[in-house]
């Protein structure tokens, strides 16, 4: 199945099956919630393959609430409060701004956060170590990564001197990665130029402001939000001609120019071993957070052309996918 056809058969059946059954689960069935920001997707298959690894089948020993706000903040809320009164064992989530939302809708069911962006910071964990409370995890640290995808810019545009930070001020963690990308920067004598955006219609506006700030290139700090409308930010970016850095391969396999980041599938397939631990009793608070292991460079050749870019042999080299 594509991924088109896997998205429409989560959105539809699949999303359906966990509110049906949930009426009727009996004691040898685990009941286990999902909270997403953004849109179905594959990271949610990668899930599933963690779970079934060590042993865990929907349908069979266990059912999965599956609840996606999809980039609309405000129904974050409420269906956090409705995997909270499904009485769930355990609730997995990506991203801060889901986890915040879980964090007051309970303090006791176990939370598995994932790619949260720095937790400690946030008010999420009390430390990596010794997480207290409910919510333990993987955590999206990586502030060298602002610096390195701003590189991977100068290594494409070696004159690059102006860069345009597309990011949702509304999003705590979108701030923290600003600031790692104001400091990396710095570092590499390059200047930025802020576009904020908030919602669909904030994005013509922000290139706009991007031409006009005479902008060579683009750094999208991703989100539930940007992630959402990743395919109108790709054309956006397309028809001003900006060559830009996404924070993983949904981005690049969507047409932007290339991506890096954490590899977001190992990091969903990793989260089923907090879940299995928990099921088994453990306590969050007794499981550390961890932060990713793999990282993947994505390069999407076809738009390179398109840009008239050339990509140096050394990051075709160290790339983990080209896309041609």
């Amino acid at each position: 199945m594509d991924q088109r056809g896997f998205i429409g058969a989560l959105a539809g059946g699949l999303l359906a099956v966990p509110r049906a059954s949930e009426a009727q689960q009996t004691s040898s069935i685990l009941r286990i919630g999902y909270l997403s920001g953004a849109e179905p997707g594959s990271r949610e298959e990668a899930l599933r393959q963690g779970l079934r690894e060590l042993g865990y089948v929907e349908g069979r020993n266990i059912v999965i609430a599956w609840r996606f706000a999809e980039g609309q903040e405000g129904r974050l809320a409420g269906l956090a409060g409705d995997l909270v009164r499904l009485g769930v064992a355990v609730i997995v989530a990506d991203g801060t701004r889901v986890i915040r939302a879980l964090q007051s809708a309970t303090r006791t069911i176990p939370v598995v956060m994932i790619a949260a962006n720095d937790p400690v910071r946030s008010g999420l964990v009390a430390s990596l170590a010794h997480p207290g409370g409910n919510i333990t995890g993987l955590a999206n640290i990586a502030p060298e990564l602002a610096g390195k995808r701003l590189e991977l810019l100068k290594d494409i545009i070696p004159a690059l001197s102006r860069v345009a930070v597309l990011w949702n001020p509304g999003d705590s963690s979108a701030g923290l990665s600003f600031k790692e990308t104001q400091a990396a920067a710095r570092a590499l004598g390059v200047q930025l130029l802020s576009l904020e955006a908030r919602g669909l219609n904030d994005f013509p506006r922000a290139f706009e402001g991007a031409v006009r700030g005479q902008a060579s290139a683009l750094t999208v700090l991703s989100d539930a939000l940007m992630f959402n409308y990743r395919m109108r930010i790709v054309e956006l970016a397309a028809e001003r001609r900006l060559p830009a850095v996404y924070a993983h391969r949904g981005w690049a396999e969507a047409g932007g120019l290339l991506s890096y980041g954490p590899d977001l599938a190992d990091l969903w397939r990793r989260s089923a071993t907090y879940v299995d631990k928990i099921l088994k009793g453990a306590k969050p608070d007794d499981l550390p957070v961890q932060q990713p292991t793999k990282f993947e460079l994505v390069i999407n050749l076809k738009i390179a052309k398109a840009l008239g870019l050339t990509i140096p042999p050394s990051l075709l080299q160290r790339a983990d996918q080209l896309i041609e």
